[in-house]
């Protein structure tokens, strides 16, 4: 059944369209056929907002399992966390981190 729901989706699917899935964050991408390489899914990684749709424009594209095993052992190189840390430190702080004013009805 979902091989079906996939294929179907591999076949009658807009280019760059995506999928929600029950996976919060995870999304199903129809890639669009590239040179020699014909059309083929992909799994999106994109933080969901409060109503499950993806946060950003784009997120981080995974075309098969061995590339996300490739990105988990990424992933776990403790020194990314750090890294990102002190990214976090030295950047100015955006719109949404600091909270946009709501004016109240």
């Amino acid at each position: 059944m979902a091989e079906e729901k996939l294929a179907s989706f591999l076949k009658d699917g807009k280019d760059w369209a995506r999928m929600k899935t029950n996976l919060p964050g995870v999304f199903i991408l129809k890639l669009p056929s590239y040179k020699n390489n014909p059309p083929r899914l992909a799994v999106e990684i994109n933080p969901p907002d409060k109503l499950g749709n993806p946060k950003k424009k784009r997120g981080l594209i995974l075309r098969s399992s061995q590339e996300l095993e490739e990105f988990s052992k990424i992933f776990q190189i403790e020194k990314l966390s750090s890294l990102l840390k002190t990214i976090d430190k030295v950047n100015p702080q955006t719109k949404s981190e600091i909270g946009e004013e709501v004016f109240e009805v």
